[in-house]
């Protein structure tokens, strides 16, 4: 006697090896995915690693998602990542088709919101006054009258011009400019 199990019911459904429906899964989500720009706090926070890669994972209070910064990105950062600080991630979405798995490549992190861009202010200032910089024995009075002027700014556009006329109105010494 047949039963339910011996013969699979009829379908007209393609048939895909885990391989080829992982793989179709992972160039569709790459493809919507390609750049993206995820709001989400730092959890889990590892690196950077011997290789020079950060691993964490950036949350909301519904939803993780698993993210890395390659060697290369993470060398160009502005700032250090740390374990709870709400960021801007820009990247793209990748799969591991090996583990049914997806994470953010980020590109660029950055800061959410000028709370934390003050925040990081904050902090550099403190590592600075730690480091003893802002010590007033540090402190050298200010010349009188400078001896050379600095200009540093692009060497196309109307300020440099406006910076050095307006120096040479006021005071008769060299100034050097550095574009």
């Amino acid at each position: 006697m047949n039963s339910f199990f011996d013969s699979p019911a009829p379908s007209n459904l393609a048939e895909y090896s885990v391989s080829e429906l992982s793989g179709s899964i992972k160039r569709t989500v790459e493809q919507a995915f390609d750049q993206v720009r995820v709001r989400g706090e730092i959890s889990g926070y590892r690196g950077p690693h011997s290789s020079g890669h950060a691993y964490f994972s950036l949350k909301d209070d519904r939803a993780r998602i698993d993210a890395v910064i390659w060697k290369s990105a993470f060398s160009r950062l502005k700032f250090r990542p740390e374990e709870g600080m709400e960021v801007i991630a820009t990247g793209k979405v990748t799969t591991f088709p090996g583990s049914s798995k997806y994470q953010i490549v980020i590109e660029s992190l950055e800061p959410a919101g000028a709370g934390a861009l003050m925040a990081l202010l904050e902090e550099r200032k403190r590592k600075l006054a730690a480091e003893g910089l802002f010590d007033a024995g540090r402190k050298r009075p200010l010349p009188f009258m400078p001896k050379v002027i600095g200009v540093v700014t692009s060497p196309t556009g109307a300020a440099v011009r406006a910076v050095l006329d307006s120096a040479a109105h006021r005071v008769e010494v060299p100034a050097l400019f550095w574009p």
